[in-house]
């Protein structure tokens, strides 16, 4: 969903952002410090400070000029008004620091100080989604609680008054009922007595049905957190969110290594509030709270967004799972209160829509905001209360959103080149002269989008006479045997080697002297567009025809293999040739491979990817996701496809005829809490299991209401998802001994002595020790035919170790 920037919108969990052209919106602790946009005389600004050209080379790409002059004027234009005495800003374009930049003072009090990159702010509200949202997401991930429960599953003393309804998303999304915030009062005896009237706060509306911004909620959370890691807030986040992010300069009651950087806010008694918070809940808390309490850098702040731009990792390391940065980042509609002229806002887990994105404010006069598709996001840190509480951030904000979002995309970042686009920058020179028949579907297109069939098909250098189709058809839709027929742009004939033939035959092949094959291929054995790659090869070589192979990524990436080899004497449709369950090669390599092992002496041509290393899944190439068959529909889909795909020919349904294929296994005799709980025993890496129920439209119990698990992916690079695939057949087998029939698992599988183990009861360290020692040995048989490298790859297995890494 797009908001428009006219309108502010709002996010998850967290709190109210500022909308591009809006002021800012009431907060709690407005109620008692009153902000004024009254201009105030303020001390010569010190000029301002730049990254310096050395540290910032390789940083800044292509930040335009004027677009650094517009952020420029906004930041100085506030403090010529006296709205703010000074601010840091940092840029990040295209998921890198592009500028960093210190205006004005620090410090009007007690003498100018300029302000500096690394001074430390306090962040306010911004602590809502850097430190209790997140955290929140990580209890959730790790199963610690669950998004749905109830508030009073982890407050007991949070009843009456409609208070069973609310739930922890309530609360994030401050949809609970509970009021923005109560008298400061309340806090004077301590945390305890606070939490406890704040449980018994009358809630103005019931649960979930109308939005009002409430610390009192996220002050409820930050509890939540303690109760639930049985760590404080503070020292949670710090230890999982601030510490993995080299957040060095980010925390709770700043010490005085800190407090001598920290950017002053107003007075209160009498006192300069000089690294010690301002929120005067929070500050009656002793400086931890869940809303409000964290002090940071925007250099801190930046790495924090930016590992949001990166779904969640940073620099290699992941703190959050894909899972918990999309609720933090996609927008959801929320209930305005009754009789509002304006329509429903929208907000994410955490953040609000702004520029374009997504963003939150602080009352102290910080900010961020970011935009996922872009890789973009700006920080703003200032403090507008110094020195007397009479600044206003507002048009400052504005000024600076506006100024961002005038900014142009970044040139699309290096793609990798698949073997078409390479084929035609050498002038098809491999092809020139020949008669061809291609073999492709709906996945063969160039980097403009055009079919290969088109591209091909517009050369004066040779000929292309017929296409050949695989399973699905031409247009990679049908879930059937595919009939031939004729492409409709260029009339040209299409045989179908998924109907009456599996191979070329010798009517197909007439007046042709090459093949060519451009698929994109799933990375996983039983996938049928290898073996109609492996056929079409033989027939080549019987008949001397060269074959070309316009290489595609692997989606799953080219490192890790996984699940038992092909048993001799097993090959078919679905089981080509002895390779792995996840093979991590790409159709080129493994065309190489065939060739070899089977001795063909095929006139074999491989048009390498450019750009593409072993390390790299779909995800990180930057290419489009075409669906290559029509319940492939992601990329999550394909990597969890060759573990839950294992179990499609016993008698459970893996979600084809739902919205969720490859997602979900369920049957009607499944408990779904059940197996979702024995499943969660496992500990098994990246995944999460939940119970789910549906109804599939189409396959295994069409029509038939079934119970299961939904699995959530958290983790790609960690998921092994052959192991996901064996542990779900494992609890089968204990479960439902009777009812489960695992007879078609051996067709998949392909590997008699696993599937035997695991009728017997095996467990899952067993099954695995079962082919562990075949793994190795296709690691080294594999090695002559690699075309592409990985980092450090000499350094590195490319073999899953389920058993322990």
């Amino acid at each position: 969903m797009v908001v428009p920037r006219s309108r502010p919108a709002l996010a998850l969990a967290l709190s109210l952002s500022l909308c591009a052209a809006c002021a800012a919106p009431p907060r709690p602790e407005e109620h008692q410090t009153t902000a004024s946009a009254s201009a105030l005389a303020t001390a010569s600004a010190s000029a301002p400070v730049t990254i310096p050209a050395s540290a910032s080379a390789t940083s800044r790409p292509t930040f335009p000029p004027d677009a650094e002059s517009r952020l420029d004027a906004a930041v100085r234009g506030a403090i010529d008004r006296g709205e703010v005495p000074g601010a840091v800003l940092l840029v990040v374009r295209a998921h890198r620091v592009v500028l960093r930049k210190a205006y004005g003072l620090r410090a009007k009090e007690p003498s100018p100080t300029p302000m500096a990159l690394d001074t430390v702010f306090d962040l306010a509200s911004l602590t809502k989604p850097m430190a209790t949202a997140s955290s929140i997401l990580l209890l959730a991930e790790r199963q610690t609680l669950r998004l749905d429960d109830p508030a009073q599953k982890w407050l007991p003393d949070f009843t009456g008054d409609d208070r069973a309804r609310v739930t922890l998303t309530h609360l994030l999304l401050h949809t609970s009922g509970l009021p923005a915030g109560d008298a400061i009062s309340s806090y004077a005896d301590g945390e305890t007595r606070a939490l406890a009237r704040i449980q018994k706060t009358k809630l103005l509306h019931p649960p979930g049905e109308a939005h009002v911004y409430s610390d009192l909620g996220y002050l409820l959370l930050g509890a939540i957190v303690r109760r639930a890691s049985g760590e404080p807030l503070d020292v949670f986040a710090a230890k999982n969110l601030f510490e993995p992010l080299d957040m060095k300069d980010t925390t709770f009651r700043p010490g005085p290594r800190l407090a001598a950087r920290a950017a002053p806010t107003e007075r209160a008694q009498d006192k300069l509030l000089l690294g010690e918070v301002h929120d005067p809940r929070a500050r009656a808390l002793g400086g931890v709270a869940g809303h409000a309490g964290l002090f940071s850098t925007a250099n801190d702040v930046g790495r924090f967004v930016r590992m949001l731009l990166d779904g969640g990792e940073f620099e290699g390391r992941r703190i959050l799972s894909k899972t918990s940065v999309r609720a933090m980042t996609e927008l959801l509609p929320l209930p305005l209160r009754e009789g509002s002229p304006d329509k429903p806002l929208s907000r994410s887990l955490a953040l609000g829509s702004l520029f374009g994105g997504i963003g939150h404010t602080g009352f102290t006069g910080t900010a961020f905001w970011l935009d996922v598709r872009r890789g973009d996001a700006v920080v703003l840190l200032a403090s507008r209360l110094h020195p007397d509480g009479k600044g206003d951030a507002a048009r400052l904000r504005r000024d600076v959103a506006n100024a961002a979002a005038a900014i142009p995309p970044s040139p699309p970042a290096a793609r990798v080149r698949v073997g078409l686009d390479v084929l035609a920058a050498r002038g098809f020179d491999v092809l020139a002269g020949r008669k061809i028949g291609l073999i492709t579907n709906h996945t063969g297109k160039d980097a403009r989008g055009e079919r290969t069939i088109d591209v091909l098909a517009a050369s004066k250098s040779f000929e292309l006479k017929a296409i050949f189709s695989p399973e699905h058809g031409l247009g990679a839709d049908k879930d059937a045997l595919v009939p031939g027929g004729k492409d409709a742009r260029t009339g040209l004939p299409v045989h179908s080697l998924y109907g009456a033939a599996r191979r070329p035959t010798d009517a197909m092949l007439a007046g042709l002297d090459t093949l060519v094959f451009d698929v994109q291929d799933a990375g996983t054995r039983f996938y049928t567009y290898i073996s109609t790659m492996g056929y079409a090869l033989e027939e080549a070589a019987k008949r001397r025809l060269r074959f070309v192979v316009l290489d595609r990524p692997n989606p799953l990436g080219g490192m890790a293999l996984e699940g038992p080899l092909l048993d001799p004497g097993r090959a078919s449709f679905v089981a080509y040739h002895s390779i792995p369950v996840r093979h991590g090669m790409t159709v080129g390599e493994l065309a190489r491979l065939f060739d070899a092992e089977k001795k063909l002496a095929a006139d074999l041509h491989v048009v390498p990817l450019e750009g593409w290393d072993r390390s790299s899944r779909f995800d990180k190439t930057g290419l489009p996701w075409v669906n290559p068959s029509p319940n492939l529909r992601s990329v999550t889909e394909a990597l969890l496809y060759p573990g839950v795909g294992l179990l499609e020919l016993t008698n459970v349904s893996v979600g084809r005829g739902t919205g969720k294929p490859f997602e979900r296994v369920g049957a009607p005799f499944l408990a779904g809490a059940r197996l979702a709980a024995e499943l969660a025993r496992f500990g098994l890496p990246g995944v999460r299991f939940s119970p789910v129920r549906f109804t599939p439209a189409s396959s295994t119990h069409a029509g038939v209401p079934c119970e299961g698990v939904a699995l959530d992916v958290t983790d790609p690079a960690q998921i092994e998802p052959v192991r996901v695939g064996l542990a779900i057949a494992i609890v089968l087998r204990k479960l439902h001994p009777e009812e489960w029939q695992p007879s078609g698992l051996l067709t998949l599988l392909g590997n008699a002595r696993v599937h035997e183990a695991l009728v017997r009861g095996e467990d899952l360290p067993r099954l695995v020790a079962l082919y562990e020692q075949d793994l190795k040995v296709f690691s080294e048989r594999r090695r002559p035919h690699l075309l592409y490298s990985a980092f450090e790859q000499d350094n590195r297995s490319d073999i899953v170790h389920p058993l322990g890494r």
